[in-house]
């Protein structure tokens, strides 16, 4: 019994032994089928955009199409908690945003994820700085002009939000904080009605990404008075920042990056993470990320990201609790 044991163990063991064989118990390598992005939005905005970009270029770098599928609704929490419950195999994960992924957690009532504790951070893809313009008929120039007017206009100056909760209102609310000023919020839905009363001057103010207001801005139709960020982009060189006004904490800027659900493999993590990275280091890529005013800015690694995140979580924490923010 124990020789004709002995005889057929080797056939068994054999393939582990010389490693010059096949093995058909390997795993895997990751990925070996396709993967999906969620974006939290419907296709054609710049969600959309930037995540379909990312997405074509990853999978040159992964060797696997990755599907994108446009989950929109509720502000971004639809399509957001479906990755938030998606299997943590590293397969899906989501094109988080400023707005829809960080400020509509503060804001909305039972949001059904924490964004921290029900994610996997993969990287940053950067940042697009908000333009804070106004009706040309206003007359103000800059932040301090701008300060000057709000404090003694009566009723309030009107300022359009793309909707309560958005990036858009949340940077309203720190510019009403910083400059000490009241403003009147009016939320529309979405930026498309909201730069339409601006542009006819039924409403005084808006910010937003520099693309979308960029054609308006060069014809005349916006008068944009400040970059809410610490430097200047490439997108408008010329407009002085707020830092360069005098009002350093008024920043704001439509941040995007990848996100997997909690419990993805680190070394599935890994993977993504260069991938992503490969991908922003593309000239091509930077190109077009640029025309859309998006400012590339990768994570050294996926936990630089999750450092921003509770740092950005913190600062606009302080400035909705202060303003009272709430989805109704």
């Amino acid at each position: 019994m124990r020789r004709r044991t002995a005889l057929t163990l080797p056939a068994l063991l054999l393939p582990s032994l010389l490693p010059g064989l096949a093995t058909p118990a390997r795993a895997a390598e990751f990925p070996d089928r396709p993967l999906r992005m969620i974006i939290p939005f419907t296709a054609g905005g710049s969600n959309d955009i930037v995540g379909r970009l990312v997405a074509e270029h990853m999978s040159n770098h992964l060797g696997q199409t990755i599907v994108v599928e446009n989950k929109g609704g509720a502000g971004g929490l639809i399509g957001t908690d479906l990755v938030a419950k998606s299997d943590p195999d590293g397969y899906t994960f989501l094109l988080g945003g400023s707005g829809s992924f960080l400020i509509s957690s503060l804001v909305q009532p039972n949001v059904p994820y924490d964004i921290i504790k029900d994610f996997t951070s993969i990287g940053f893809i950067g940042n697009a700085p908000n333009v804070i313009t106004v009706n040309p008929k206003v007359p103000v120039h800059d932040m301090k002009e701008l300060q000057a007017l709000a404090r003694k206009s009566k009723p309030p100056m009107s300022f359009a939000t793309p909707g309560v909760g958005t990036t858009g209102h949340a940077l309203g609310a720190m510019i009403a904080q910083v400059l000490d000023v009241p403003l009147e919020f009016i939320p529309y839905r979405g930026t498309g009605p909201a730069l339409t009363d601006v542009l006819a001057g039924r409403v005084s103010m808006i910010t937003n990404a520099a693309a979308p207001l960029k054609p308006h801005i060069e014809a005349g139709r916006l008068r944009a008075i400040a970059l809410a960020a610490p430097k200047r982009s490439e997108i408008l060189p010329d407009l002085p920042t707020t830092a360069e006004q005098g009002f350093p904490q008024i920043q704001s800027a439509t941040w995007y990056a990848l996100l997997g659900p909690a419990g993805v493999p680190q070394d599935r993590v890994n993977r993504l993470h260069a991938a992503l990275n490969a991908t922003l280091a593309e000239k091509s890529v930077q190109q077009r990320m640029i025309e859309e005013g998006v400012e590339i800015e990768p994570s050294p690694t996926p936990a630089d990201f999750t450092k921003f995140l509770l740092e950005d979580r913190e600062r606009w924490k302080q400035v909705v609790d202060r303003a009272g923010m709430k989805v109704e």
